[in-house]
């Protein structure tokens, strides 16, 4: 039974917590809330922190003899305390995690029950030091982090079985080649306290017609409590999973069948892709094909994450895809089932995140390490998932709007080149969990931590031409430093969205840039040092230039990196994909998913076959992402009313130096690379994107 819909609710506050779930409390003068959701979204609640008391009546048959019942959550933001019928069933811990509560005693009763939840997601006042694993909600630059994500965001059920539980499972493809692939589920059993005499387990590989290409069957004795169990399948000639741009994305369902007496007693059913991944110091194969990444980060698909479609889910999957990415890295935190089903369904490539973003106390480890499993455990099974990240910039950043001083950028510059808790021990002990729990996949143990001392470094994250230094000096940097080229996750500018009535444009120049850098997640700073406000007489021409240098940074910077590749790139994260709300930030889609210019400018750059001319020193170069070698391919550059013609062979999923050509910098440059697999690529290099730095 479903207990989505509308819920009353309350703050917590006096003595309500005391009697709320009690079955004759009157709620009549309490909200209606909707489940799943967040309570920001009503207005009751929107400027609410404490404490809010969910309450929901149902009426549900009595549970016939031998059967147990179960209410499952899957996804409480943050806290949450339980009841049924007055009786306290437990807490929860985690926002992306399910729990799962015991309800066999009072589903022998009556058949009408009151559930009560005490929901808190308390605001960490030090950003430093937070104790909640709640990721980018918890404290990030690209969203209103003062809006409280607190609530019942998932959906809420009944569920009956019978006296053998299948309570956990994870589902593993280990390895994959055209002759066979093996997978492994790791399965917890829950057999109560009488536990049966006679168990069975069952697991079944079917295509997607429903036939059977493996199959286990297990007999088990199970003690009270909880079981584990392990099954290994082996699939012969499987269907190979590919990511869109390599081969086709056939899909297998496993169905795990737990039996008693020969019936069935609970059953279990996922969708999982077969095929190998690996990253070897950051290049990618899958399958055995290496496998250029073009990637961008990717927040929340809106804010109230719970209030979401479906249907926009999967459109940002299918805007990735059209943009030439092969990548979205989901941003410190975890997203929908949607999401996840439609990269499988696509072929899109997905780098998962754990929910850390910035700095912790020490406090937050257990909860940590028992949060890494349970997301293995939720999301494993989807062949989408490349990679798993354990924390997102372990660094001491106490507020994204804050004026650095000297203190705060020595702080910073500590913890991000020396020996820190946060990097030592907290990414240790996740990392460690995430390995244990799934050792196919490779595990970043935190993003964007550049050699020092104490580490070799992992990805790169370098924002030149915003936080620091010219967008120009990108290239000289991964030349001086090739470590930093292994993979560049994060770079981007920000820029004012078309969606902009939320800036109030009719008041320029003299706009609440105070509330737009609280709630909107302007860094006003920066842009001023790229964009000067000034000099810009109405607000559309000023939204117009701020496009413009995000487009023109994004794609020089994209084509450094491109010309890198496996030399040692393995490739790139554009920071970022699309807001999760009215904000003016560094995405290429605005919330109403209304392109920037650099849309266009990222898609361009980012095609799989295409001619780069580097405007600093004028050298050719071809990216070629094809499987096959564009034998006797023609390159053309043309300047104003200069010309030039090179032929030659562009190797497979390579580079190819073309040749050098003379730039005065004062024309529009256009290549082209004609051979006939692809007929006529056309492309316009960063200088004729009509951005004068």
């Amino acid at each position: 039974m479903e207990l989505d819909g509308v819920w009353r609710a309350h703050r917590g506050e006096g003595d309500l917590t005391k009697v709320f779930a009690e079955p004759g409390f009157d709620d009549g003068s309490w909200i209606d809330l909707p489940v799943p959701g967040h309570w920001s979204s009503t207005a009751a609640f929107a400027d609410h922190d404490g404490a809010v008391l969910h309450r929901r009546m149902f009426e549900l048959p009595r549970l016939g003899w031998g059967r147990r019942g179960w209410l499952d959550f899957e996804g409480v933001f943050y806290y949450g305390d339980v009841w049924l019928d007055g009786d306290y069933l437990g807490t929860t811990e985690g926002a992306f995690a399910p729990h799962s509560f015991e309800v066999t005693e009072q589903l022998l009763g009556e058949e009408r029950h009151v559930l009560g939840v005490e929901v808190s997601c308390p605001p960490q006042r030090d950003r430093t030091a937070k104790r909640t694993i709640t990721g980018i909600y918890g404290h990030w630059d690209a969203i209103d982090d003062s809006w409280n994500p607190g609530g019942i965001w998932r959906p809420v059920r009944i569920r009956e079985t019978g006296p053998l539980r299948i309570a956990r499972r994870r589902v593993l493809c280990t390895g994959a080649s055209t002759s066979r692939a093996h997978l492994r589920l790791d399965l917890v059993l829950d057999a109560g306290e009488f536990p049966p005499e006679a168990a069975r387990v069952e697991v079944l590989v079917l295509d997607a017609g429903g036939a059977p290409l493996a199959t286990s069957t297990r007999d088990i004795v199970a003690a009270r409590g909880r079981n584990n169990l392990r099954v290994d399948l082996d699939v012969d000639a499987p269907p190979m999973w590919w990511p869109a741009e390599l081969g086709e994305q056939p899909l297998v369902e496993v169905a795990i069948i737990a039996l008693v007496a020969g019936a069935t007693s609970d059953e279990a059913r996922v969708r999982t892709g077969l095929r190998s991944i690996r990253v070897d110091d950051w290049t990618f194969s899958v399958n055995g094909e290496r496998l250029f990444i073009r990637g961008a980060n990717h927040g929340p698909t809106a804010l109230p994450l719970g209030a979401a479609s479906p249907e926009d889910l999967t459109r940002d999957v299918a805007l990735a895809l059209d943009a030439n990415l092969n990548l979205l890295r989901i941003h410190a935190h975890v997203t929908r089932d949607e999401v996840y089903e439609a990269a499988d369904r696509l072929g899109l490539l997905i780098w998962q995140d754990f929910p850390l973003q910035w700095s912790y106390a020490r406090s937050a480890r257990r909860a940590a390490v028992a949060q890494a499993r349970d997301v293995v455990d939720r999301l494993a099974h989807h062949p989408s998932i490349a990679l798993w990240c354990s924390h997102n910039e372990p660094l001491a950043v106490e507020s994204t709007t804050m004026r650095m001083t000297p203190r705060r950028i020595a702080r910073l510059a500590t913890s991000m080149f020396l020996p820190s808790w946060n990097k030592s021990v907290l990414d240790r002990r996740v990392t460690h969990a995430i390995r244990t729990a799934d050792p196919s996949r490779f595990v970043d143990p935190h993003s964007g931590v550049l050699p020092g001392p104490a580490s070799l470094g992992t990805d790169s994250h370098l924002y030149f031409g915003w936080y620091h230094g010219d967008a120009r000096e990108l290239a000289r940097a991964l030349r001086a430093f090739p470590r930093l080229a292994r993979f560049v996750s994060e770079f981007g500018a920000q820029a004012v969205p078309e969606t902009a009535s939320f800036c109030d444009p009719d008041r320029w120049p003299n706009l609440d840039w105070e509330r737009l850098e609280q709630h909107h997640c302007l860094q006003r700073a920066n842009l001023e040092r790229r964009v000067p406000a000034g000099g810009h007489a109405t607000f559309e021409s000023w939204r117009a230039a701020t496009q413009r240098y995000q487009a023109w940074l994004l794609q020089l910077q994209i084509e450094d990196v491109r010309r890198l590749k496996y030399r040692p790139a393995g490739g790139l994260c554009v920071f970022s994909f699309a807001d999760a709300h009215p904000a003016i930030s560094w995405s290429l889609l605005d919330h109403r998913r209304v392109p920037k210019l650099a849309l266009d400018a990222v898609r361009k750059a980012l095609r799989p076959v295409v001619a780069l001319v580097d405007p600093r020193t004028g050298n050719v170069h071809v990216v070629n992402d094809g499987r096959a070698t564009l034998a006797a391919a023609v390159v053309t550059v043309v300047a104003g009313d200069r010309t030039w013609s090179f032929t030659g062979d562009v190797p497979a999923d390579g580079v190819a130096f073309v040749g050098t050509v003379a730039l005065d910098g004062g024309h529009e440059v256009t290549t082209s690379i004609e051979h006939e697999s692809i007929g006529r690529v056309d492309h316009n290099p960063v200088m004729g994107q009509g951005w004068r730095p």
